[in-house]
């Protein structure tokens, strides 16, 4: 096996504080609920004629089909977002930080989607309430999010 020349670097990976990773959780809220609003206030009739299609008149129904439509805009707004840009969301963007995998190699798909599952757990945003701040989503998914200008990461091919 051919060695690499990076195989003697020592990465490290600095979590920020949980003021930065509750910025983050402000952030990506107020995003995750602006984007919400926009798609019901120009998609709310055809939106409400598909609930009322699945569910009917049952008040319990309709409130569990948009519940559901709720949980899928919020797994894709953060699974797209981590996914495809290497583990930022909006928020992360502003505080330069970024979720890696425990290795610090790039997020996928698959870990992307875990993480945010994770993010539904009830009461889940008071596990991030420690020294250093590790919440269930990161702790599940065996992830981290890391201050990148703090941290020596990989390089991602």
């Amino acid at each position: 096996m051919e060695a690499n020349i990076l195989d003697d670097i020592e990465y490290r990976y600095q979590q920020p504080s949980a003021s930065v990773r509750f910025c983050n959780f402000l952030v990506d809220r107020g995003v995750l609920y602006g984007l919400w609003r926009l798609l019901l206030n120009y998609f709310g009739y055809p939106i409400g004629v598909f609930v009322y299609s699945i569910a009917g008149t049952e008040k319990w129904a309709i409130f569990l089909v948009s519940y559901a439509l709720a949980v899928s805009f919020h797994l894709v707004y953060y699974t797209v977002f981590e996914a495809a840009t290497g583990g930022k969301t909006l928020g992360k963007f502003i505080t330069r930080t970024r979720a890696v995998n425990a290795d610090g190699t790039r997020l996928t798909i698959q870990t992307a989607l875990l993480r945010n599952l994770c993010r539904l757990i009830p009461f889940e945003p008071f596990s991030a309430f420690g020294k250093p701040s590790y919440p269930w989503h990161d702790s599940l998914s065996k992830t981290l999010v890391v201050d990148e200008t703090l941290s020596q990461l990989p390089p991602w091919d």
